[in-house]
């Protein structure tokens, strides 16, 4: 169940009701606040008042002033009119999370859309219905055209999702006995013109980054013990000298999970890349909370224009700029090129027989033998990968439509290229804890923390020892794959 009652709906809220079947409950009050808006905007339809998009043209035909018997006919011709985008479709949790996005935003009253309109779309989501939508087509100003794709699905038009299987919108909704209501002024416009799709892929770009930061300080714990590192440096005294973003919340982590395991540090002082993990790992922290913030007052703001207003009025709007949420993902993808260059040095030291004081290349037979020194290449193909991922794309968009749309933060763009960004640094991390694994079975330290004897077993379970050069590429994958199935999330 998840409550439409004016309150806020979190990251978690939001990503539970897209990956489960979920009822939403509409407060009374939201819906006296939706049906009251959208008497106002039937009361301007009928005026003389210019109002965008309700009795004039969009975009460069912003000219044309539509007759008050255009306007009905209008609210489909605007969906259709803008359903270009193209590409393979994206996931149906996509297209699930956008439907949802609407229904959140919409409910703040402010759309203009009917009631009946509103509870098509929440009978919809709750029929487990998902429109299919393209991948390519929008540049983050309103997510404007694969909004339309969704429109059109859930008006029973093109395609949806429906138990894992794409099908016609027409049969889903008829197998659901649903009947979409015919659309009224201004709903065309409000359908499309919202962040619907910016929201869902930010949210799954978001929670995927959430996992993909326990993978790394579950891995880091592995190093630490493998390397026998010096753990003073992550005493509170030292680290309460310096407050940087998130750099103790790390340290107490990796504190507490270090805890049971063997304190015989072989040095004063290790590299950076062991004793910076709290301020390097907290700066991504940071940014991925200060992200989800944005995303939180994205999701539950409203993004329509025109707006309808409490005082009876409407007008445009540029709440669909999403500049500040572009810019956050950014640095998420920013900060975790420099954890996985971290990743990329724990692992040369490791293999490096002087500093580790295991064999070289962590083989056992020595000799001619490889060990895992090839691994340094695929340990630097991912990095590539990632830095290349963390360049920026949210600049220099392209003015369109007469130069009317002048500006666009590309924030979509931005979430898909976390979400691909985070593939490689996935599976730099399994190389991580594999080669830990290793080294845990040389060293054999006498003490293991809790959380490294879970994860150092789930592995073994699936992959063997090292013990002569042999084929690791999958043994790469199986535990990325482990690493993934150990890290528990709240949603």
């Amino acid at each position: 169940m998840l409550k439409l009652d004016g309150s806020r709906i979190s990251l978690n809220d939001y990503c539970k009701a897209v990956s489960a079947a979920t009822r939403l409950q509409v407060s009374r009050s939201i819906q006296d606040k939706i049906a009251h808006a959208h008497k106002i905007v039937i009361k301007i339809a009928m005026g003389d008042e210019p109002v965008y998009g309700l009795n004039t043209g969009l975009g460069g035909n912003l000219g044309y002033r539509l007759k008050p018997d255009e306007i009905s006919d209008f609210q489909m011709q605007i969906i259709k009119g803008r359903a270009v985008a193209c590409g393979e479709p994206l996931p149906e949790s996509t297209g699930r999370g956008i439907l949802l996005a609407r229904i959140i935003s919409a409910a703040q009253g402010y759309s203009g859309i009917s009631l009946e309109l509103f509870q098509h779309l929440i009978a919809v989501f709750e029929a487990g219905i998902s429109p299919v939508v393209p991948e390519f087509g929008s540049i983050g100003d309103s997510d404007l055209l694969q909004n339309s794709h969704s429109a059109l699905a859930v008006l029973g038009e093109g395609d949806v999702w429906l138990e894992g299987k794409i099908v016609s919108a027409s049969d889903a909704l008829k197998k659901s006995k649903l009947s979409p209501p015919p659309l009224k002024p201004k709903e065309g416009l409000a359908m499309v013109s919202h962040s619907g799709l910016t929201v869902a892929l930010t949210a799954k770009a978001l929670l995927e980054t959430q996992r993909s930061l326990e993978m790394v300080k579950s891995t880091v714990i592995m190093s630490y013990e493998e390397y026998g590192a010096n753990q003073k440096v992550l005493d509170d005294e030292i680290n309460n000298l310096r407050h940087s973003p998130c750099h103790l919340k790390v340290t107490q982590w990796l504190r507490k999970n270090l805890k049971g395991s063997e304190q015989k540090p072989r040095r004063i002082q290790e590299a950076l890349s062991f004793r910076t993990v709290p301020s390097v790992v907290g700066a991504a922290q940071h940014a991925l909370e200060h992200s989800i913030s944005v995303w939180g007052d994205e999701a539950n703001g409203s993004s329509n224009s025109p707006v309808v207003l409490e005082a009876d009025e409407m007008y445009s709007s540029a709440n669909f700029h999403t500049p500040a949420l572009a810019l956050s993902i950014e640095a998420i993808s920013l900060a975790l090129a420099g954890v996985a260059n971290g990743s990329v040095q724990r692992m040369q030291r490791i293999m490096n027989s002087e500093l580790s004081g295991l064999p070289k290349y962590l083989s056992p037979v020595g000799d001619g033998s490889a060990g895992f020194v090839p691994s340094q290449k695929t340990a630097s193909a991912l990095n590539t990968e990632i830095r290349h991922a963390a360049l920026p794309i949210t600049f220099n968009p392209a003015p369109i439509s007469d130069g009317v749309e002048d500006m666009a933060p590309n924030t979509p763009a931005a979430a898909k290229k976390l979400l691909r960004q985070l593939h490689p640094f996935n599976l730099l991390f399994g190389l991580e804890a594999l080669i830990a694994c290793q080294a845990l079975g040389l060293r054999k330290p006498g003490n293991k923390s809790e959380l490294t004897a879970k994860l150092h077993k789930a592995i073994r379970s699936e992959v063997s020892m090292l013990i002569e050069d042999k084929p690791l590429g999958q043994d790469i994958n199986t535990v990325t794959k482990i690493l993934v199935s150990e890290t528990k999330l709240s949603c």
